[in-house]
């Protein structure tokens, strides 16, 4: 299976200079286009019922057709990125994504619109996992916190553009077209761009040869202690992340009275939180221990969850903001962690099956919640946000001291790549 190292001299050649900023900018862009559809669904996601006649547990239809699309592009990432070269794969992949948007916005029906969903995750699934592999073996915690920023960037603005179409008495429609084209001028981005991606066909045959002597299957990598556990967690963690965007504002509005435009303000709020916190954590990652830093987070991720489930006034309120705040810098330090755990060369590999595990627990948990809410209430949500917070904690710590009593070989490996500082 390919790894990173038919990768590595691409990013090698574009990081200096004015290629080097304008691949940066390109990555980033390409997590805005993942944070826009994301941010804007839960938002969308009561007209869409309303469009269509559909229960409020329908929406775990739509995850996880997206889901399987997700994980499949994702799986096999590392091969995909390889083959394709990253410019020409994202090119591809956000044209994908940007059709299927539109076809959201044209959907004549509701499996119409589901179907797409898959299109949509196959798209994205490579989008996700290209710029994670580009970021987490080129630069490091730093950049990658930073980069992941603008997901939140994007999932924040995508509140706010489905609210403001809403308020003004447009189709929910409108909103999805808008990102379709903004996601296909991206991918005319990114295809102008492909040739600084390009490798020589010598060189792309050497790397395959080297790495096929040097790496492990997926389906064995997959098996691995260390990559199940990493699997779980970021199950767990996005399924989090994505559950509380999604239902917040069905829980404030259907279930509390919040007035519409306020819960549209709280779900963006809670996305730009994720994006603020990014930004903090980027500069915090280089003078604390990346172990001390997620274990807090997933402890205040526990008692923020436990507000909302109270349901103080205004209290719970800014305890979602504080959700984004601390699930912030959790994606982005295990995925720069990835090449000291598994080493550069099964960097792509790995990073496809945590991005796949975290795609399939983003539709999983939140399409949980669905079933449980159309049958007890929405003021489930505020419980399974902290069941989902304790296991995400439990997990965690079963990585952190597996990775701690690996054999001294596997350290050694995993130290050499852990000692490349950010940036470099």
């Amino acid at each position: 299976m390919a790894g990173t190292a038919g990768i590595l001299p691409v990013m090698s050649r574009a990081a200096p200079g004015m290629g080097g900023a304008i691949t940066l900018g390109l990555a980033s862009l390409g997590f805005v286009s993942l944070g826009l559809p994301e941010g804007m669904l839960g938002v969308a996601w009561p007209s869409i019922r309303a469009s269509f006649g559909l229960p409020l547990d329908a929406l775990g239809l739509l995850l996880g057709t997206f889901a399987t699309g997700y994980f499949v592009s994702s799986a096999v990432s590392g091969r995909v990125l390889t083959r394709l070269g990253i410019g020409q794969a994202l090119a591809i992949s956000c044209g994908l994504t940007g059709v299927s948007l539109l076809g959201y916005a044209l959907s004549p029906a509701w499996l119409s619109m589901v179907a797409l969903a898959g299109v949509l995750g196959l798209g994205a699934g490579t989008i996700d996992a290209g710029v994670n592999t580009y970021a987490a073996v080129a630069h490091g915690a730093r950049v990658l916190n930073w980069m992941h920023a603008a997901f939140g960037l994007g999932a924040a603005v995508g509140p706010l553009i489905m609210t403001a179409i809403i308020g003004s008495g447009l189709a929910w429609n409108f909103g999805y077209a808008i990102v379709a084209v903004a996601q296909l001028g991206l991918a005319i981005g990114y295809w102008l761009t492909r040739h600084r991606y390009a490798r020589p066909h010598h060189a792309l045959r050497a790397e395959a040869a080297h790495t096929s002597a040097r790496t492990e299957s997926l389906p064995g990598l997959a098996r691995q202690p260390v990559a199940l556990l990493c699997m779980a967690l970021f199950f767990v963690y996005v399924g989090l992340e994505a559950a509380s965007g999604q239902w917040s504002f069905s829980l404030f509005t259907l279930s509390r009275g919040t007035p519409v435009g306020i819960a549209g303000v709280l779900v963006s709020a809670y996305w730009a939180s994720l994006t603020v916190g990014r930004i903090l954590f980027g500069v915090l990652v280089s003078h604390v221990s990346s172990e001390r830093l997620l274990r807090v987070c997933m402890l205040v991720t526990v008692v923020a969850a436990g507000l909302i489930w109270f349901n103080v006034p205004v209290v719970s309120w800014l305890a979602l903001a504080v959700l984004g705040l601390v699930y912030a810098p959790v994606f982005p330090v295990l995925i720069a962690e990835t090449p000291a755990r598994f080493g550069a060369a099964q960097t792509a590999n790995a990073v496809g099956l945590q991005v796949a595990a975290a795609v399939a627990g983003g539709a999983a948990l939140p399409s949980l919640i669905g079933v449980l809410a159309a049958r007890i209430s929405l003021e489930v949500v505020g419980p399974c946000l902290v069941v989902g917070g304790l296991v995400e904690l439990c997990v965690y710590e079963l990585l952190v001291r597996r990775a701690f009593v690996q054999p001294r070989s596997e350290r050694s490996q995993s130290s050499e790549a852990a000692n490349v500082p950010p940036g470099a």
